[in-house]
């Protein structure tokens, strides 16, 4: 069930935060790459954004014909993003550090609670509208908060990837 994986998913992102100090937060791999702390930012901003294109599409009925590209349809039919490192937005690269743990956490719990409510929704009017994704094509509100949980899963690799580098530091 869509609405018990994404709580899954975000409750996983949510512990996590336990085994970082701040400094460990803030700490890039590379100039040109995340924190971990930027990957939790981003994680909610898109999140946020996402939520919008829910509600958005719970209220219309406009492009009910619109479709998903061909890449968003194996997505969905996978349940999950290609296994690539995938080039973001250009803005993605003036991601900001989080202000606190806390920050992320009550940001993440505050997204949990929000998706919740919109889940119901969901189940509940068989929503006929669609949004448009920057580079997917049209996506209704289940396709949305799909997206969501997959967008979550697709960031673990880069969890792992910078959780390595983390330790790595630690130990020299």
């Amino acid at each position: 069930m869509l609405n018990e994986d994404l709580n899954h998913t975000i409750d996983y992102w949510i512990s996590e935060l336990d085994q970082y100090k701040f400094s460990q937060l803030c700490a890039k791999p590379s100039a040109n790459s995340w924190s971990i702390g930027q990957v939790y930012m981003h994680l909610i901003d898109d999140t946020n954004y996402y939520i919008e294109q829910i509600k958005t599409c719970l209220s219309v009925n406009e492009h009910a014909d619109g479709e998903a590209a061909p890449d968003a349809k194996i997505m969905f039919l996978n349940n999950e993003f290609p296994d690539e490192i995938l080039e973001g937005a250009p803005a993605n690269s003036c991601m900001a550090q989080p202000e606190s743990k806390n920050q992320l956490r009550n940001d993440l719990l505050n997204i949990k609670v929000e998706m919740n409510k919109l889940w119901k929704l969901i189940e509940e009017n068989s929503p006929k509208g669609k949004t448009e994704h920057p580079g997917l094509g049209f996506f209704d509100a289940r396709e949305w908060f799909q997206f969501a949980d997959m967008h979550f899963r697709h960031h673990l690799r880069q969890k792992k990837r910078i959780d390595s580098f983390l330790k790595e530091m630690h130990n020299s």
